[in-house]
């Protein structure tokens, strides 16, 4: 048959080559499947995490996503989508779409841009937030790193108030529960910093050189299901290490109270991701304790919140990246200061993996950020620092 009429039959059949990875016409080729599976794939999974992110456990592992990657990946797939010519412009709608539903928990600071925050005035606190990484106990790589670096560090500060979370020690020999060690530093904490008042509940230290009206601890037991409400055997010598994640002290601020919530939240759920199980349950349990401690953590801290006719200041680490959807629960009473910090993508977490923040800082209204930095903390732990300067309106 000669070429001429092997084109002819071609045309009379239908099928043509197509610029989509050569498949037929009516049909797409691999490229162009391979670009409809990506784009869509994705708009798929950023629905699914805006629909199911902090209401169900097993959604944990996607939660720990970096956030950027809401903000990058929709940019990469607009271009794949135009290795299907014939559908691109239809196709290039979807990760368009996926970046207007995930821009908002990509983490990216665009305040920064164009926000300038007030001067200071001379009445102003300068506040310290830190994760310590079990306090002074020496866990991260560069050392030695001594409990005389550790309280240098914290000296340096020069800070008025000082919200400190893992006054604690772990046992890596241990299992789970009973690796969390109390420990007692309240005398050296005292030679360190003379004329400030010390306040200790569970993991969680504020020390403060303003005077300290009010004290307590909120319990996040009351806000769990009844089979995780009892604090486990090997905590009961340190059921705060257990009961409570937020420690409040209210001090008095240039005549004005002032709460101060230090807060530092159970971790994500990610057994499931790394497929371990281990003696205190198994991987779905663990993970759903982790999601549902988290859950009533922010609970105790919605009603105490919502009670308080004070000023608030809430700082710490809330375990808690951009993206999660647990967000929602910070209370509707509190702002957020994200746009005083000098950076357009802000990170406080695990030096070299630039990619989640999980430090935070919040205030009601009527409480003023001027200065709000990340800090290296020096190689003393695996979370930056949060220095802030602010004063009561």
């Amino acid at each position: 048959m000669s070429e001429t009429a092997t084109v002819e039959t071609s045309t009379a059949s239908g099928e043509r080559p197509d610029p989509d990875g050569g498949a037929p016409a009516g049909r797409l080729g691999l490229r162009a499947r391979l670009a409809v599976f990506l784009c869509v794939g994705w708009l798929a999974f950023v629905v699914l995490h805006r629909l199911l992110s902090n209401r169900f456990y097993w959604w944990g592992t996607f939660d720990l996503v970096p956030p950027l990657a809401f903000a990058l990946v929709p940019p990469v797939l607009a271009a794949v989508a135009q290795l299907a010519p014939r559908v691109r412009w239809r196709l290039t709608a979807a990760p368009v779409l996926a970046l207007v539903l995930g821009m908002g928990g990509s983490g990216l600071n665009f305040g920064s841009l164009w926000y300038s925050p007030p001067p200071a005035p001379p009445e102003a606190v300068k506040l310290f937030t830190w994760n310590t990484q079990y306090w002074d106990q020496d866990l991260q790589p560069g050392g030695p790193h001594t409990t005389d670096d550790f309280y240098a560090f914290l000296r340096d500060q020069r800070a008025d108030v000082y919200m400190l979370q893992e006054y604690a020690r772990v046992d890596m020999t241990r299992t789970h529960w009973a690796q969390a060690r109390a420990i007692d530093q309240l005398d050296r904490l005292r030679r360190e910093f003379p004329g400030y008042e010390v306040v200790i509940e569970g993991r969680n230290v504020t020390l403060s050189r303003l005077p300290v009206v009010g004290r307590s601890w909120l319990d996040t037991t009351r806000w769990l299901p009844a089979d995780l409400k009892e604090v486990p055997a090997a905590l009961r010598s340190r059921p705060l290490f257990y009961s409570s994640q937020t420690q409040r002290t209210d001090i008095l601020v240039d005549g004005e109270v002032v709460s101060f919530y230090n807060s530092h939240l159970f971790q994500p759920p990610q057994r499931m991701m790394r497929l371990q199980n281990g003696p205190e349950g198994s991987m779905f349990e663990v993970d759903r304790l982790n999601h549902e401690m988290r859950r009533a953590s922010y609970r105790a801290l919605q009603e105490d919140v919502e009670r308080n006719p004070h000023r608030i200041v809430l700082g710490g680490d809330l375990n808690t990246s951009p993206s999660m959807g647990i967000r929602a629960m910070i209370p509707d009473r509190l702002v957020d200061h994200t746009r005083v910090l000098p950076s357009l993508y802000p990170v406080s977490w695990e030096t070299g993996r630039p990619w989640w923040r999980l430090d935070w800082l919040f205030t009601t209204s009527d409480v003023a950020v001027s200065r709000y930095e990340l800090l290296d903390s020096r190689g003393l732990s695996d979370h930056r620092a949060q220095s802030i300067t602010l004063w009561p309106r």
